[in-house]
């Protein structure tokens, strides 16, 4: 490994581990890349060869150096975050709680992967047993928020390319880089003719606007349909679903029902206004 290379602690806390899933998925440039030639990834439960204790000592050395601090999983809190131990150390029970604390104040940069850590997302949804929260709640600092469910590789990854040759990039009023999260999906949309023209589809499976139906795209800034998923092939509106909203805030709950009938006129949509694209906005109010 080249000692010169930034340190990256990959936290995996309280969810489904998708998006490591994801990024371990990514092509152009693929994990290998980024491990080999942009950061030395110290640390992931999932990934690292060494368990137990010798796990924990590894992340806790890294204290003492420059590191880069990604979580994906929002935070488990209810009885000082018992609910989540992420391993031992010095005879001492480490939750997902204490470990971003620590962490977290440390680090040179800290990054949310995903919805759960950016916001809460599917964790935190009701009736929330665990009193899960995202990770910028826990930090007096500022925090990159990557909402989605999970986060696109290239999402992770342009922005630690970033962080590495500019250092940070701007960010939105949600701690999102607007690079990436500026435009929303309903903008760029291969559909959006029909949605001017006012032709929307009745049931799933045609190949119109899907507003009605339930789409999510007006109000979830990200560019999905330029960029598409499963290295590049499609993404859920060309393959015939609506979008869920999974890159905004307050998704799940807050996007659901995910698929509806709607009896709207297309000049009652309009772009959602920046208070409405905040913690998942009031789409469904």
């Amino acid at each position: 490994m080249n000692s010169e290379k930034i340190k990256l602690v990959w936290l995996e806390l309280n969810g489904c581990s998708g998006n490591i899933i994801s990024l371990l998925n990514g092509s152009e440039p693929s994990f290998q890349y980024m491990i080999t030639e942009m950061v030395d990834l110290v640390y992931d439960q999932a990934l690292i060869p060494c368990e137990g204790e010798r796990a924990m000592d590894v992340l806790f050395q890294v204290m003492d150096q420059e590191f880069i601090l990604a979580v994906e999983g929002a935070v488990a809190t209810k009885n000082n975050g018992r609910y989540q131990i992420i391993g031992s150390w010095q005879g001492t029970e480490i939750t997902g709680l204490d470990a971003v604390r620590m962490l977290g104040e440390k680090a040179v940069h800290v990054i949310a992967v995903g919805a759960c850590s950016s916001h809460g997302g599917v964790s935190a949804g009701s009736p929330n047993p665990s009193q899960c929260v995202s990770v910028d709640s826990l930090l007096n600092r500022r925090v990159i928020n990557l909402p989605g469910c999970p986060c696109h590789p290239d999402w992770f990854l342009s922005t630690l390319e970033y962080l590495l040759n500019y250092g940070e990039p701007e960010l939105d009023a949600e701690g999102r880089p607007v690079f990436l999260y500026g435009i929303t999906i309903h903008q760029r949309c291969e559909r959006r003719s029909y949605f001017d023209q006012g032709v929307f589809a009745t049931e799933l499976g045609e190949a119109t606007c899907m507003f009605r139906l339930g789409c999510k795209g007006p109000i979830t800034p990200i560019d999905c349909p330029i960029r598409k998923w499963n290295d590049r092939v499609s993404w859920p509106v060309q393959a015939n679903t609506p979008c869920i909203g999974c890159a905004q805030f307050g998704f799940p709950d807050r996007m659901e029902p995910f698929i509806t009938f709607r009896n709207m006129e297309p000049e009652q949509v309009r772009q959602p206004n920046p208070a409405e694209l905040q913690r998942g906005g009031a789409l469904n109010e």
